[in-house]
């Protein structure tokens, strides 16, 4: 085996196999090592996200809502859906083959391009050279001119409920169950908790969502928080309570006993499954050695500059193991750069622009800085507002929950941040990112032609209402 390259990826994440494959086709030779093996018994390229992550859980998402609107929805538009039914199994082994056309893409896309796929872990030595310990135990050497390190991350485990993939499970878990649990736990209020409960929810489970935090999604637009709580309670009837810290769980009789804590002390639930969704940490056990100069700074991130570069000529680290959000499109993105960067292009990236997505129904998407960041930084900007009940698309569609929320600067009008609860927020928001990249104003937004009918609309008219010419809705009068 050729055991000399001019990049190593540790990793075949969204960050490290769009790294190879972008050396490659720069004319780079390239190795790509993953140690994980998915469910067919073959190498788990994709890593989280398209094995056990994004792609995977966006699959149970779409089938539960599906089932859930021909069960709610299907009478509002005259059509009669009687005893539906959802196959749970089968949910699961579509979710599957899904998975399994990604992941075996990702193995033509390697061949293709002429990337070396190599199982086994690998780790960082001193001198860019990089260890693969195989699964049978034999440990051979890679020489590398640049390292790429993508090794992802893993759910976070937590003392009080200690994670056994039957009756405790982290989100890996949660993506394989094969009937719907009566009583659904699930620990934290965050992307991974709102999604999986979504999903267990919508097809009967009761869902008790238990946050430690005071505050729900505090990290989104409050305004879009608030309004997303009020749909997932009331409308959806997920039952979320904050301030809700967890101290203990028993399991007994295939089913767990969680007690937690909270303003009036503490209290207890039994539940026929409980998920553990607080986060992930980054993997970066024993993937350095003592000497290799690449450095972890605090809970286990390498540390790396703007580029990516560590403080190793030659080694860079991107994705989920890096500061910065835990999001596939920012790891793809730095893999793309740091590529260009080794084939001597001057490649960059734009941290400020990089939107994020909470795929519950209605979606929750943003880019950009929220009005509270923006009230801390002490930086005049104004709002425009525009609900989807206001959209004739949205109206015909029966999905008219939620806004679209534009903010601008107070003197420049440039845009500043931009928050969507609502249907297809994640598409919708996509256009303002583009708009942001190239220093668009909120006028340049209202001045541009948007098709009608289309929910794409409600955009035009949020920055039309930055200014109080929105058209379709009364604007309120500007101080």
């Amino acid at each position: 085996m050729m055991s000399k390259f001019d990049v190593v990826v540790i990793g075949s994440g969204p960050a490290g196999y769009v790294a190879a494959i972008r050396a490659a086709q720069l004319g780079l030779s390239v190795a790509c090592i993953e140690k994980s093996t998915n469910k067919l018994g073959k190498t788990g390229l994709g890593g989280t996200c398209l094995n056990v992550g994004c792609i995977p859980s966006k699959a149970l998402l779409d089938s539960s809502h599906k089932f859930a609107e021909a069960r709610d929805d299907f009478k509002f538009h005259g059509i009669a859906a009687k005893g539906v039914s959802m196959d749970v199994a089968k949910m699961i082994d579509r979710k599957d083959k899904i998975v399994g056309q990604l992941t075996g893409g990702i193995g033509q896309l390697f061949k293709v391009n002429g990337v070396k796929e190599i199982k086994g872990f690998g780790k960082v030595l001193a001198g860019k050279k990089v260890e693969v310990t195989a699964d049978d135990g034999s440990v051979s050497t890679l020489d590398a001119e640049n390292i790429i390190i993508a090794a992802g991350s893993a759910p976070i485990d937590i003392p009080p409920a200690p994670i056994d993939q039957d009756v405790i499970v982290d989100s890996t878990g949660a993506l394989e169950f094969l009937k719907v649990p009566k009583r659904l736990g699930v620990i934290g209020a965050g992307v991974i908790g709102l999604e999986l409960g979504s999903v267990w929810a919508r097809l009967g489970a009761e869902v008790v969502v238990l946050e430690a935090l005071d505050v729900f999604l505090p990290a989104v637009d409050q305004q879009v928080a608030k309004e997303a709580q009020r749909i997932f309670t009331k409308k959806q009837k997920l039952d979320i309570r904050l301030g809700a810290r967890v101290t203990a769980s028993e399991v007994k009789g295939g089913k767990v006993t969680v007690t937690y804590q909270d303003a009036d002390g503490e209290k207890q639930e039994v539940f026929d499954k409980l998920v553990v969704a607080v986060g992930r940490r980054p993997q970066s056990e024993n993937l350095l050695a003592a000497d290799s100069g690449v450095r972890l700074v605090e809970r286990g991130f390498i540390y790396v500059n703007d580029h990516c570069e560590t403080e190793v000529p030659g080694v860079f680290a991107v994705g989920d193991i890096v500061r910065g959000p835990m999001l596939a499109h920012k790891g793809s993105e730095e893999g793309v750069m740091v590529a260009e960067r080794i084939a001597g292009k001057k490649a960059a990236m734009n941290y400020d622009c990089i939107p994020s997505v909470i795929y519950t129904h209605p979606e929750i998407a943003a880019v950009g800085q929220t009005e509270e960041q923006l009230k801390a930084d002490g930086i005049e900007y104004k709002v425009g507002v525009f609900p989807f009940v206001a959209s004739g698309r949205a109206l015909a569609a029966n999905d008219s929950d939620g806004f679209v929320k534009m903010i601008a600067h107070a003197e420049t009008d440039r845009i500043l941040g931009c928050h969507i609860i609502g249907p297809s927020a994640a598409d919708l928001v996509q256009q303002v990112v583009i708009a942001m990249e190239f220093g668009s104003s909120a006028e340049d937004i209202g001045l541009t032609v948007f098709g009608h009918p289309t929910l794409s609309e409600a955009v035009h008219e949020a920055a039309l209402a930055v200014e109080g010419h929105a058209i379709h809705i009364p604007n309120k009068k500007k101080r």
